[in-house]
This record gives C-alpha cells, structure tokens and sequence, in this order.
C-alpha cells in the first residue's frame, strides 16, 4: 500500500518529463506486482478462517463483519487488481498520461481496501452501530457508523502511515544498495532522495498525531490494554512513562526500569499530577492475556519508531546539504535497516491484537467462546503448520525472484547514467566524493 503511493509520485515525477523517475516507477511496480501475489495468496485462507477456525463468532458477527469484508473484495480489490494489470503490462498502448491514471486507481484501491479492513478490526476494538437480536446474533443498525467508527480513522491512519514508512525504508535500502555499489546511480539517487523525505515525514506521523491518537483512544476505551501496554501496574499521580523494564507478573511491578518522571499523566491527561489507573484496580479476568508479550510488543514498535525518526532526520539534513550519496555510513544504515520496518508493523498488529484479549469483540464476545466447536486444538495445529510451512516455500520463492528484479534493477537509458561509480570494497577518492 505505501508502495503504492510512492510510485505515483514517481509516475507524476515522471509525467513531468523526469524519465529516470519512470524508469524507477517501471521498476518498483515489478517489486509492487510480486508482493501483490504475495498478498492474495496469503490474504484469501486468512477470510476463509473465519468460517474453518471461528465459525461461532462468524454466526454470531457475520451480519457486521460482512458487511466491511465484503466492501472490501467488491470495491477495492477489484479495483487494484484490474489496474494493476493495466500498470504492469500496459504502458506503451495506454500512454504516459493514461498509464499514470492506472497507477493513481491502483494506490486507490489498495488504500480503499486497508480501509475495510482496518473498519473491520476497529468494529472488534470498539464495536458501534449494533444491536444484539433475541438469538444472541450481533445485528448491523447502521453500516454509516460502522464505516465512521471513531476509532477507525486513527487507525487506518496510523496503518497507513506504518506501509508508507515500511515502503519507503525499503526503497531507501535498495537505493543505498546500489549508490554503494556504483550501479544503477541516477535512479537509485532519484529514488533514495524520494523515499529518504517521504519516510521522515511518515515516520513522524506515526508519532504523532496518529500514534498520539491511537493511544488516548486505548487509554479511554480499553485502560486494561493501555496499563499493559506501559507496563503500569499501580495507579499513581504523576505516573512515570517507561522506555525499558522487564515487567514482573509475580510481584507485580517493572524490573530495571528506566523512566521520564510524571510523563505517563501528561501524555494521557496533560497534567503533572494526573491520576492514571493501574492494572491493578481492574479485574484480572479482564486482563490482557498474556501482559508481557503485549508490553514487548508495544515498546520493540515504539522503539523501532523512534529510531526511524532518528535516521530520517539525518538523511533529511543529508538531502537538504546534498550530500546524501557521499556519507557511506548513512547509506549503509539505510541498506540495513531494511528489515525493521516489517518488525515494528508486526509488533504493531501484535499490541493491536493481544491487548483485546481476552476478547474477540470487546465487551461483547470472549475469544474462548468464539472459536470452531468442532474443530480441536490439534486439527487447528496441523492447519496451521501446513500453512507454515507453504507460506516458508513461497517466501523463499518470493525472495529469490524478488533478488533477481533487484540485479537487473530498473531498465531504460535514463536510469544508468555516466555518473562516477563508489564502490563497496573501496574508499571514495577524491574524484567520487563530490557525487553530481
């Protein structure tokens, strides 16, 4: 999705006569029509387990969840998946103009699609727009307030914003990879310096205000989730924010933490002194279920954050001196932080997910009475390791096709250029340092 948007601004780029940006554009849709595979063949069993896996919270919330699935494979994923075709293979009989259109519609409906689906996990963290029939079934009283549940917009921004990051650290670790390497200059350095500023901005974002929002919606709508989450185990005025600690489940409290004094009651009530209610004033069935997994997850995405925040600024202060291409270990930050992103999305989803525990919908459905009555525990290991495992083969197909699109790299004229080459096993001379 945040690919997606990146290559339309390359296509713009592009449609303004910068041909080594539709080179790059040519070239990031190969790596956009691989992962689009990747994402229907893994997408699709998902939406089937809601009938295999978690028949009895599907009867009892198909009429509401539905709704939103149903917008989603109707409106947007036929959309992207028809444009992208025309993305793909299409260009010279659609012409410049045309085929920008297709990539716009593409970004539309991958981002139509996100919203659906982000629509649909909101309803399960703050469910609204129901009511609940004789028979015990959620029923869907207005698919108005479904689709503009309060604590939709936030998330699907701050979703948004996550792919966006996660694209654009990728495309910034490509294009580090080839600056390094002297191949491919002139698009590796439009596209590096592109992603480089959009991923700041994205990166900041996601801080605040969305991750800002996010939280408050927790703090106000799910306390349990949000004392978990900071590891707050006993209510306090003036209660400290944690960067690190272990939590201790058996007495209760943070080992080893390290703290910013009173800052937990400012984020959450903007005052010094505010009271903020511990873990422990609620009920310990309405607990998260597994609290430190939670509280890992959030900190690893909330520490990933920051550092993306911190590497941003640096290569933004790189492009504004223009000197980006010249500082080699910038770039080779860049080149490696590759993976991270996809680790804090994770990380994301999982605080997302284990801080609803022990509900699939909040306050309305406990997990444990949601699952497939006639399906065992074993029969949904076994599933769940054959999946495993044809997901491990696809992604070290994906892997091996994905290296071969990134050693041809992008195809035209206008991407190699004439510019003076640095190598990885070399120091830049005095020639390769000044990089036009």
């Amino acid at each position: 999705m945040g690919l997606a948007l990146l290559i339309v601004i390359l296509k713009t780029m592009g449609l303004r006569g910068d041909a080594v940006a539709n080179d790059g554009a040519r070239f990031w849709c190969r790596i956009l029509g691989l992962t689009f595979v990747m994402g229907v063949v893994t997408g699709i069993p998902m939406e089937f387990q809601f009938g295999t896996n978690w028949s009895r919270f599907s009867e009892a919330a198909g009429g509401v969840i539905g709704q939103t699935l149903a917008m989603e494979g109707i409106f947007a994923f036929f959309l992207e998946s028809t444009f992208l075709y025309l993305l793909l293979f299409q260009e010279r009989r659609l012409g410049a103009r045309a085929h920008w259109f297709a990539a716009l519609l593409v970004l539309a409906g991958t981002w139509l699609s996100g919203f659906f689906i982000v629509c649909t996990n909101a309803w399960m963290q703050h469910p609204v727009g129901y009511t609940i029939n004789e028979m015990g079934r959620v029923e869907l009283a207005s698919v108005w307030a479904l689709l503009t549940n309060p604590w939709a917009i936030p998330q699907y921004m701050h979703t948004m914003i996550g792919t966006t990051i996660t694209a654009s650290f990728v495309m910034s670790s490509i294009g580090a990879f080839y600056v390094l390497r002297g191949e491919q200059l002139a698009s590796a350095k439009r596209f590096l310096s592109l992603s480089v500023v959009v991923g700041g901005v994205a990166s900041v974002l996601a801080a605040f205000p969305t991750g800002d929002m996010q939280a408050k919606l927790v703090h106000e709508h799910q306390p349990e989730t949000f004392a978990a989450m900071e590891g707050h185990f006993h209510t306090e005025t003036g209660a400290a924010l944690v960067i690190i600690g272990q939590p201790n489940m058996e007495t209760l409290h943070l080992d080893n933490p390290l703290e910013i004094p009173n800052m937990l009651s400012v984020l959450t009530h903007l005052r010094w002194d505010a009271e903020v209610e511990g873990l422990s004033s609620y009920d310990r069935d309405r607990w998260p279920t597994n609290v430190p997994a939670l509280y890992y997850a959030y900190h690893i995405m909330a520490g990933l954050g920051t550092m993306f925040i911190a590497i941003s600024f640096l290569g933004i202060i790189s492009v504004l001196q223009g000197k980006l291409y010249s500082r080699r270990g910038l770039l080779w930050i860049y080149m490696l932080s590759l993976p991270f992103p996809f680790i804090a999305n994770t990380a994301g989803w999982a605080t997302a997910e284990l801080g609803r525990q022990p509900w699939v919908i909040y306050n309305v459905m406990r997990t444990v009475d949601g699952h497939s009555a006639q399906v065992s525990g074993g029969n949904a290991l076994f599933s769940l390791l054959g999946f495993a495992g044809m997901y491990a083969l696809l992604s070290v197909l994906f892997f091996f096709v994905a290296v071969r699109i990134i050693a041809e790299g992008p195809v035209g004229d206008a991407s190699r250029g004439d510019e003076p080459q640095v190598r990885l096993d070399r120091a830049p001379d005095h020639e390769s340092e000044a990089l036009p």
